[in-house]
C-alpha cells in the first residue's frame, strides 16, 4: 500500500517518521519543501504539490494547524481536491471543527474519494513515540484499510462513527485539557504567593486523586518558566474557541472553558502563542 502524508510540523514529522520505520512507501509533501529533506533521506518520495502526493498515494494522511489550514491545503489550487480520484483515500488527522470536516469530506466524496477524519491526542513526544490516541470519524472501509498505518502512529485508534464524530470529540478532549492547565497553574501560582513550595505541591498532587502525567511533566516546567514547545499555546487556543463553538450549537455552558479561554487569550496578547500550551501560567501569574 502506498500511502501519503501532508504536513511535516511539530506533529507530522513524528507521525510520518513512524510510518517510514512501520516499512510504508511514503510520498511526502510540506508547503516549506525544505521540511521533507530528512524523509527523503530516509527513504520517502518528495512531491511538488499536495495533488501530486494525492495522486501517487492510495491513501493520503494530512495533519495541519487549524480549519483555515485544512480547507486551504483541500481546495487550493494543486491541492488535495485536484488530485482525488475514485477510491482513493484521504484522512485528514488535524484538529478542526465538525462543519469544516464535513464540508471536505463531501467535496471529496463527490469526485469517488472516500474520506475520515482522525485527529489525534496527543503532543510531540507521543507523535514521536507513536502513542497518539486516534478519533476516526466517516467511510469505515477507510478506517479499515488505514488500521496498520494508525497502529505505527498510536497506541490506540477509535471508529466514532459519522464524520464530525471525531472532530467534535477532539474537540472535548482539549476542552477538558485545557481547563486542566488553566486550573493546574492557578494552583501553582496560590501556592508560590502564599508561601508555599510548589515542589510539595507537585508532590501532593502526585500522590492521590488527581495524579496525572500532565501535571507531572508540565509541573517542574511551569516553576522552571520553560516553555519549550510541545504543543503551541496558540492551537490549545484556537481549540477551545471551538468548543465553546460547538456549546454554543448544542446550548451546552461551558463557564468553566470559557474562563480558561480568557487566560489563554491574555497569554497569546503576551506573547506566549508560540510557546508551549503550559505558558498560560504567564497569563494567570500576572493577574
Amino acid at each position: 500500500m502506498k500511502l501519503g502524508f501532508l504536513g511535516l510540523g511539530i506533529m507530522g514529522t513524528g507521525m510520518a517518521h513512524n510510518l517510514l520505520k512501520a516499512g510504508f512507501s511514503l510520498t511526502v509533501y510540506n508547503r516549506t519543501a525544505s521540511k521533507c529533506a530528512p524523509f527523503v533521506e530516509a527513504g520517502a518520495t518528495q512531491a511538488d504539490t499536495a495533488a501530486d502526493v494525492v495522486r501517487a498515494s492510495d491513501i493520503t494522511f494530512a495533519i495541519v494547524s487549524d480549519p483555515e489550514a485544512s480547507r486551504a491545503l483541500c481546495f487550493s489550487e494543486n491541492g488535495v481536491l485536484d488530485g482525488i480520484s475514485e477510491g482513493k483515500g484521504y484522512v485528514d488527522m488535524s484538529t478542526i471543527n465538525a462543519e469544516t470536516s464535513k464540508e471536505i469530506g463531501e467535496a471529496l466524496t463527490a469526485k469517488g474519494g472516500r474520506y475520515l477524519e482522525a485527529p489525534v491526542s496527543g503532543s510531540k513526544k507521543p507523535a514521536a513515540d507513536g502513542t497518539l490516541i486516534i478519533l476516526a470519524g466517516g467511510d469505515k472501509s477507510l478506517y479499515d484499510e488505514a488500521e496498520k498505518a494508525f497502529e505505527a502512529m498510536g497506541k490506540k485508534a477509535l471508529y466514532l462513527g459519522e464524520v464530525g464524530n471525531g472532530a467534535n470529540m477532539k474537540l472535548v478532549v482539549n476542552m477538558i485539557m485545557g481547563a486542566m492547565m488553566a486550573g493546574f497553574c492557578e494552583g501553582m501560582s496560590l501556592a508560590e504567593k502564599a508561601g508555599l513550595s510548589t515542589t510539595d505541591l507537585l508532590d501532593v498532587l502526585d500522590a492521590g486523586a488527581m495524579s496525572n502525567p500532565m501535571f507531572r511533566i508540565k509541573g517542574p516546567l511551569i516553576q522552571q518558566e520553560s516553555f519549550g514547545v510541545a504543543f503551541p499555546l496558540k492551537h490549545m487556543q484556537k481549540d477551545m474557541r471551538l468548543a465553546i463553538a460547538l456549546g454554543d450549537q448544542v446550548a451546552q455552558p461551558l463557564s468553566t472553558c470559557a474562563s480558561a479561554n480568557e487566560s489563554f487569550k491574555k497569554a497569546r496578547a503576551l506573547g506566549a502563542a508560540d510557546e508551549d500550551f503550559s505558558a498560560v501560567s504567564k497569563a494567570i501569574k500576572t493577574s
